[in-house]
């Protein structure tokens, strides 16, 4: 089992920070497919009160139960705040997306011993994975 695969198998519960109500952005879309293949999607958007269904947090800090993968939907320059949110409650993975890529982010996290990947769709990256999980 390669690390994609490792991620997906492993990441029951998945906090989706950034993602939107509206049917047309990525995060909505990816967290919808994700939640269809049996993830538990937890919506982070201090502007919302439920998505997909789910109840919305404002902060990954808010959420009452564990949280093992952190995907992020925000601009690269916002990531850092995330990540130290994901350390601290203890998540395994931070996920940025497509076009999201914060070095030193990335090193905090993997200095606090979080897997990280960067510029990666987290869909896109499921369905090559699939057929082999």
């Amino acid at each position: 089992m390669n690390e994609m695969e490792k991620i997906f198998a492993e990441s029951k519960t998945i906090a989706v920070v950034g993602l939107s109500s509206n049917p047309a952005r990525p995060s909505y879309s990816v967290a919808r497919y994700l939640q269809s293949q049996g993830y538990k999607i937890i919506p982070v958007n201090p502007n919302e009160k439920e998505i997909l269904g789910e109840k919305c947090y404002p902060d990954l800090v808010s959420i009452p139960q564990a949280v093992d993968c952190v995907d992020i939907f925000r601009r690269s320059e916002e990531v850092t705040p995330i990540v130290e949110q994901a350390i601290k409650i203890k998540a395994k993975v931070v996920w940025m997306q497509e076009g999201i890529i914060n070095e030193d982010a990335a090193k905090k996290a993997t200095d606090a011993g979080l897997t990280v990947v960067m510029d990666k769709c987290m869909y896109k990256e499921h369905c090559k994975c699939k057929p082999n999980l």
